[in-house]
């Protein structure tokens, strides 16, 4: 299996990472009717799925690779 970019793989992790970080955004506003401990720990975990995502994006810039939408 050959991919039309050399850098593919990477672009797939990319747009996974921030397709997960889109709904774990979405998911504070649903934990918003639990209380605060459950909005503090959907904010948590949408900060490291934007964390992740940034990662990817910056070895994909690093690479010359521009995802701009």
């Amino acid at each position: 299996m050959s991919p039309t970019h050399p850098h593919a793989e990477l672009i797939a992790c990319f747009k996974r990472a921030q397709a997960d970080a889109a709904r774990k955004f979405g998911l504070i506003q649903a934990a918003a009717k639990k209380g605060p401990g459950a909005i503090q720990a959907a904010a948590d975990t949408a900060a490291k799925a934007a964390k992740r995502r940034d990662s990817y994006a910056q070895k994909l810039k690093a690479l010359g690779v521009d995802l701009q939408d």
